[in-house]
């Protein structure tokens, strides 16, 4: 874990380091990573607490996006911060900024499920997907010595900004309408959007690395050869059930 590389291939990620390197370069010398994932966190929370408020009052929904931004500020530009400057800490790096991300996702999806605008099992749910995911994600980056972070073009950045969208969209109406099927919280409907989604990554992720790792590591006392035959078999047998 000491030593591994950082793979991030969302729609936003070209552009995004490009800004995160200029706005880092810019920062005064007082202002280091720890204050940056710190903040993250304390944006995290401020934007759980801002959704469970909006319970009574929409108005506090405008501190939840602001505080969107300012998670995506810390978060995304304590590592940059860090290797721009190369003062690197990459395991105690890793740990802090990641294990506060989950503890800022547990608030965030706990002020969602208090918000009114999410159905608390629907935000429990993802809470619970989003966990298997980062522990999938940890596990491998472990194994494989690379930190994937986007899937399908999504990355953190991505999913920050269709938060804040559909935030905003909440103004307007807090609903969407489904057709034959009526209409649904759009909250309830992205969330139920955003299970699947990292349920299906989680999946195709455990099925990849797994195979991967099998190939890496074949079953001890199986010879190549027999390997290759089975593989033939197995070829053909599919060949024929088509």
């Amino acid at each position: 874990m000491a030593a591994h590389t950082r793979e991030h291939r969302s729609f936003l990620a070209a552009a995004e380091k490009k800004l995160l390197i200029a706005i880092a370069r810019r920062l005064p010398p007082a202002i280091n990573s720890d204050h940056l994932t710190a903040l993250a966190l304390v944006a995290m929370a401020l934007a759980g607490a801002s959704y469970a408020l909006a319970r009574w009052d929409v108005r506090p929904l405008w501190v939840a996006v602001a505080a969107l931004a300012l998670n995506w500020f810390g978060d995304s530009l304590d590592g940059t911060l860090a290797r721009v400057r190369k003062v690197e800490r990459p395991r105690y790096g890793f740990y802090v900024d990641h294990v506060l991300d989950i503890a800022g996702a547990t608030l965030l999806f706990g002020g969602l499920a208090a918000s009114g605008f999410m159905h608390p099992l629907i935000a429990l749910g993802l809470l619970i997907a989003y966990l298997l995911v980062a522990g999938e994600v940890f596990l491998a980056t472990s194994v494989h010595g690379v930190f994937r972070m986007s899937f399908s073009g999504f990355g953190p950045t991505e999913l920050r900004i269709l938060l804040a969208a559909g935030t905003i969209a909440l103004f307007r109406d807090p609903h969407v309408d489904l057709g034959a099927f009526g209409r649904m919280r759009l909250f309830d409907f992205g969330g139920l959007i955003g299970i699947a989604g990292m349920a299906v990554a989680f999946m195709v992720n455990v099925v990849r690395n797994t195979t991967a790792l099998a190939r890496l590591e074949p079953r001890p006392g199986v010879s190549h050869e027999r390997q290759t035959d089975r593989s033939v078999r197995l070829q053909a047998d599919l060949g024929r059930s088509t």
